[in-house]
């Protein structure tokens, strides 16, 4: 297949980690982890695919991709954004979280004036993968931002620090600071987590039985 519509790094990390007598067990939270890792650096995702938006809900659903699965859900309703459609989804299945974990998508609120009315009610306006959590509570994830795909972190216990004592980063910038509002750190700006598991997965479509024609 061309190479503009394949998924990096997921199933060629997952086929070197299998061993000649079982093959590894890949979870979905691995493999999203895995595909945003090797993608980290890329300037568009329009290398990776065409078939999703070039934005962050664009990387998330190729992160979580497989037959059967979507993030996204099949309708979407008015107004509606990417990132609000898949929370709604995750709300709707019931994965919804108030704790990250690795391989769980992260939520963020009001990144940027979507109405452009100054103000800091957008809803949900970002979204992103969580790559580690680090035992001081930093959270490192993957997103597709202004300039291409990019690592970035946040602190839920320090959200309004931007470095702590040892001048380690604890959260990055993700809304620039304008005329009417200052900057935002990313902690300040998460609006909650949810896991991709099986619930994801769309029910197998039922297949009618034939009519058999009696003679």
């Amino acid at each position: 297949r061309c190479i503009r519509d394949r998924l990096w790094g997921g199933e060629a990390q997952a086929v070197r980690k299998s061993t000649p007598k079982r093959q590894a067990t890949v979870s979905m939270a691995e493999r999203a982890v895995w595909r945003a890792q090797s993608w980290v650096g890329l300037s568009s995702l329009r290398t990776v695919s065409t078939t999703v938006n070039d934005d962050c809900s664009g990387l998330t659903q190729l992160a979580y991709r497989k037959p059967g699965l979507s993030v996204i859900p099949e309708r979407t309703l008015p107004g509606e954004n990417g990132v609000k459609a898949i929370y709604r989804k995750a709300g709707e299945l019931g994965t919804l979280r108030e704790t990250p974990r690795v391989g769980d998508m992260v939520f963020f609120r009001d990144t940027h004036d979507r109405n452009k009315d100054g103000r800091l009610n957008d809803g949900l306006t970002h979204i992103g993968i969580v790559e580690r959590v680090g035992k001081d509570g930093t959270v490192t994830f993957v997103h597709r931002a202004g300039g291409g795909v990019k690592r970035g972190r946040f602190n839920l216990a320090r959200p309004d620090e931007r470095k702590d004592e040892k001048g380690r980063v604890l959260n990055d910038w993700l809304r620039r600071r304008d005329r009417r509002n200052r900057g935002y750190l990313a902690g300040e700006l998460v609006a909650g987590f949810a896991s991709v598991d099986e619930r994801w997965k769309s029910p197998a479509p039922v297949v009618a039985a034939a009519k058999v024609k009696r003679r």
